[in-house]
Parts: structure tokens; C-alpha cells; sequence
């Protein structure tokens, strides 16, 4: 490293230096890969009155897939609103020729749940405290949806 340059550690980083390193890294990636070709997506859940009880963020580049985030409302937990969901999902990027849904998810979380929609376990991460677990699940798009 050159004798200019120093190197810190901080607990409470600016905004304003963090913004510099997405750029960085954005400019870097844009001049590498097509990134105007991802796409988010979103699958929502509503009540009668059009509250959202439940919800999946992910986003599509080419054929792969992403889940972002899937939550449901505690009272409507157990009742196929998460498989629907994700089965809605799978229907969607089906038909946009996706072939591969990937995500990750802790081990206090829903790793049963995906296993149970077709996921499985491609790597695990440990270290985190209390010996929670994070898991990165695929899913190639052959077969069927979630039960």
C-alpha cells in the first residue's frame, strides 16, 4: 500500500463515505454487466380493506432469480400465504424464462419451509452468535411449486 494512504476501522461510518464506495462499486459493475437488465418484482398479499399481510421482494437478471425478502403478518402465518407467494412467483418467472431461484435465510428462520418448496442447501455459513446458521438455497424451475 502506498505510504499516502492510511486505513481506518469505524463503528459509525458516514453517509457520505459509504455513498462513495456504492458508487465506486455501481460504476465498476455497470461497465461490467448488462445491470439495466435486472428487474424487481414484488408479490403482495392484501386483507379486504387492502392492507398488505404478507410480501416477496426479488429481483430477476436473465434466467436467475432472487428472493429478497419473503414476510407474512404473524396472524396469517401458517395458513399457505408464504407458499403462495413463492408459488405466484415461480408461475411468473416461469413465463419470463427463468430457470434458477435463489435466497438465503438464517436458521431461526424458514430453511424448512423452502426445503419443503424444493430448495436445497447449497452452502452454510456459521460464526454468527448463538449458533445461528445462514443458509444459501437454489431452486432449478423443473418441477412443482411450493405445497
Amino acid at each position: 500500500m502506498s505510504e499516502d494512504l492510511h486505513c481506518e476501522l469505524t463503528n459509525d461510518p458516514a453517509p457520505a463515505d459509504l455513498e462513495v464506495v456504492d458508487a465506486g462499486l455501481h460504476a465498476y459493475n455497470v461497465a461490467a454487466a448488462d445491470l439495466d437488465a435486472v428487474h424487481r418484482l414484488g408479490c403482495f398479499a392484501r386483507d379486504n380493506d387492502g392492507r398488505v399481510v404478507g410480501g416477496l421482494r426479488a429481483r430477476i437478471w436473465g434466467a436467475a432469480v432472487e428472493v429478497q425478502q419473503l414476510w407474512v403478518d404473524e396472524a396469517q402465518r401458517r395458513r399457505g400465504v408464504a407458499a403462495r407467494l413463492m408459488q405466484l412467483l415461480e408461475d411468473a418467472v416461469r413465463a419470463r424464462g427463468a430457470t434458477m431461484i435463489y435466497l438465503d435465510t438464517f436458521s431461526f428462520q424458514a430453511r424448512g419451509f423452502y426445503e419443503r418448496c424444493g430448495y436445497g442447501v447449497v452452502a452454510t455459513l456459521e460464526g454468527f452468535p448463538g449458533g445461528i446458521a445462514k443458509y444459501l438455497m437454489v431452486k432449478r424451475l423443473v418441477g412443482t411449486g411450493c405445497p
